[in-house]
């Protein structure tokens, strides 16, 4: 099968919400320190500051199968860009901390909604041969997004806007926010989906539309798996659904626990603290998502090829590894010249291996009746497992900035064996042979 112009074009819009995901999560990393003298934030505020957002994202990512379910997956991702539009222009605007913790938590719910509606959109139009790579661009976005918000916030710390920088960092992205919006309005809806609600010949034409090879016998053979999926209860927390629940929830906390996002928030705290200039800091912190970026378009090109598993195994020993060097340097207060080194040998591990594989992994395990709740499962532990670190991250950091990397380095060892004896692979599977694979058809 090829991909025609209707399969691309859905799955970047899809996908443009995983850009505003990274961008909205880390462009707080440039205001943190302004913030910081402004309300006079303790380190624990601080971390309350940063984590209000995923405290929405929690939240967000937790009942977006709800209106995914009832409204289609496109009809709810445009309630999310609404809410980026709206978070962004009230952080732009906010007149106290607490209008601005508000509006970085409605920014959360559209975080946390898209990274569930997403990828899953996404599975659900893409045919087996090609579903890696194409669920893939929705993290190759999250990655664009990271690095679109540390240059942007280079940018504009060079632009003279004083007292009102922070303002202006965290208010730009309802320009794509609003791009999103309209760009959604052009896409069609998921035929897995549409079958559900009984909407069987609008679902083959979606199929025919994004180029499906033999749109009959794959509309047949998603008919019969929901037909047969109706004479079971479609409650997720049953016991024939605990292969899969397992894997979304241990493939979340994992992905966290590397304490990537905790790097990526406070990085620009993170080499101030090792004597990095504001300056100098943001360009790091470019080069860190460069890097980022670079090593998501490889993983995204071998994903089909060496497998899920194979991509977290690698990235499992090279997390460790570095992860293990940083805390090194801060422990010792020594080799402060490779720490930059370390981290971008750290992020180019992880965008090779958990950040390419995550949302691929969340969309593929779940049966098609219970993959809206599923997938919202396991994005609610990837962001309750992102909020309590990035909370906890600043208190951690003020006694010692060496632990809390020793135990995600820990933490590395951990998942390396969950992976190599729990997980299966899924490559070249399609969604419904999956269902047999795991037992749950």
């Amino acid at each position: 099968m090829k991909l025609n112009s209707t399969l691309l074009k859905s799955t970047a819009v899809a996908a443009l919400g995983g850009l505003l995901f990274g961008f909205d999560t880390v462009v707080i990393s440039g205001a943190v320190q302004a913030l910081e003298g402004l309300y006079h934030l303790t380190p624990v505020w601080k971390g309350f500051t940063v984590a209000a957002a995923l405290i929405g994202t929690v939240i967000g990512s937790m009942f977006a199968g709800i209106p995914g379910d009832r409204l289609g997956r496109r009809a709810s991702l445009r309630w999310m860009a609404i809410l980026y539009v709206v978070s962004a222009a009230g952080c732009a605007f906010a007149w106290n901390w607490s209008s601005l913790v508000s509006f970085r938590f409605i920014g959360g719910l559209g975080i946390g909604g898209s990274s569930v509606l997403g990828p899953m959109y996404i599975a659900e139009i893409a045919p087996p041969k090609w579903r890696g790579r194409l669920v893939g661009v929705f993290q190759f976005n999250v990655v664009c997004g990271i690095l679109l918000a540390y240059f942007s916030n280079y940018v504009i710390g060079t632009m003279g806007f004083g007292d009102a920088e922070w303002r202006w960092k965290l208010g730009i992205s309802a320009v794509p926010a609003l791009l999103f919006l309209v760009m959604l309005l052009g896409i069609p809806e998921s035929p897995r989906w549409l079958v559900k609600k009984g909407r069987t010949s609008a679902a083959g034409e979606v199929l025919r539309l994004t180029g499906e090879e033999n749109p009959d016998q794959e509309l047949k053979e998603i008919v019969e798996s929901i037909d047969a999926e109706h004479v079971t209860s479609d409650a997720l927390f049953t016991a024939k659904y605990r292969v899969p629940i397992f894997l979304a929830v241990t493939i979340g906390m994992f992905n966290q626990l590397t304490g990537i996002n905790a790097i990526l928030y406070y990085l620009n705290s993170i080499f101030a603290y090792a004597g990095f200039s504001k300056v100098s800091g943001d360009l790091q912190a470019v080069a860190v998502g460069a890097t980022n970026l670079i090593f998501t378009v490889i993983a995204m090109s071998v994903i089909d090829k060496l497998g899920r598993k194979t991509l977290l195994l690698v990235g499992s020993v090279g997390t460790c590894v570095c992860l293990a060097g940083v805390a090194t340097i801060f422990l010792t207060n020594r080799h402060e010249d490779l720490l930059v080194w370390m981290l971008i040998g750290f992020i180019a591990f992880f965008a090779f291996s958990q950040g390419a594989v995550i949302w691929v992994y969340l969309s593929e395990v779940f049966p098609n009746r219970v993959r809206a709740k599923g997938q919202s499962l396991g994005s609610f532990s990837h962001w309750i497992m992102n909020a309590l670190i990035s909370w906890t991250f600043p208190l951690m950091a003020a006694s010692s900035g060496g632990y809390p990397f020793a135990f995600f380095s820990s933490m590395m060892v951990v998942q390396f064996f969950v992976v190599l004896f729990f997980y299966p692979e899924t490559k070249g599977i399609s969604l419904e042979e999956m269902q047999k694979k795991l037992k749950i058809a």
